[in-house]
């Protein structure tokens, strides 16, 4: 008689399996064309490092945390953050805010239309900073003496996913930028958008695997698919400790 197959796995495999960021033991058979940091045409691109989704008083924590836990994005963040800083890596963050005329639109998407309900990244007015500090819309704090140095450069906001909305891609040509380095939130959506465009306006871009994270909710996991078209669309992916070791190689660390 037929006996069917009966596998098990832990919950420890089970979460490696659905979540684990993609690494080098990558078996697709794709070309890895790879990336080189250098100094002076280098950056690093920071997307949405905003208490909304990295803290877990954000109102997007609750489908968002338990990826960003898995991954370790707010700790890997960080250290990009201060790998950079040390090696003179130039810092871009490109934001996300919606002021009151933008809860006006008539045409969302169904993310767009969650993000306005559950007021993702409110902000009071475009040219005030009323009720900000410490809000969703703010920076994870231990992200602020990184971003609020002087010297990093902080975008006009995206306002779907990509930074077609935005002056980054006038801001890194400016800076005579070639080569970016793309961390952030959320994988599948702002960071992936943001991959595709600079690609398209031909920079060379890799993504930092485990320094993202994505909404996940029944029959849908936004990291799985991020990670499948980062590995299918970049230069090159790498973890956090890999890239960190490439910036301060870089500059002769």
């Amino acid at each position: 008689m037929y006996q069917p197959l009966k596998i098990t796995l832990t919950a420890t495999a089970v979460a490696l399996s659905l979540s684990a960021p993609l690494t080098a033991q990558d078996n697709s058979g794709l070309p890895d064309p790879g990336f080189k940091i250098e100094q002076g045409n280098t950056a690093l691109l920071i997307t949405d490092p905003q208490n909304d989704f990295l803290s877990p008083d954000g109102v997007a924590w609750g489908v968002v945390g338990k990826n960003v836990v898995e991954t370790g994005t707010v700790k890997h963040l960080d250290q990009l953050f201060a790998a950079a800083k040390q090696t003179d890596i130039p810092v871009f963050v490109s934001p996300h805010y919606y002021f009151p005329h933008d809860h006006g639109w008539k045409i969302e998407g169904a993310l767009e239309a969650l993000m306005h309900k559950i007021g993702m990244f409110d902000r009071k007015d475009a040219l005030s900073l009323e009720g900000f500090e410490g809000s969703g819309a703010d920076w994870l704090a231990q992200y602020k003496k990184y971003i609020n140095d002087g010297k990093t450069v902080v975008t006009s906001p995206h306002k779907v996913y990509g930074p077609e909305t935005n002056d980054l891609v006038l801001q890194l040509r400016k800076q005579g930028i070639d080569k970016v380095i793309i961390a952030g939130m959320s994988a599948n959506l702002c960071t992936e958008s943001h991959m595709r465009e600079l690609l398209e306006q031909g920079f060379e871009v890799m993504v930092v695997t485990d320094a993202t994270a994505a909404a996940q909710v029944p029959g849908l996991d936004g990291y799985a698919a991020a990670m499948t078209n980062f590995r299918m669309i970049a230069s090159h992916i790498a973890d956090t400790a890999t890239v960190v070791q490439d910036m301060r190689n870089s500059a002769g660390m």
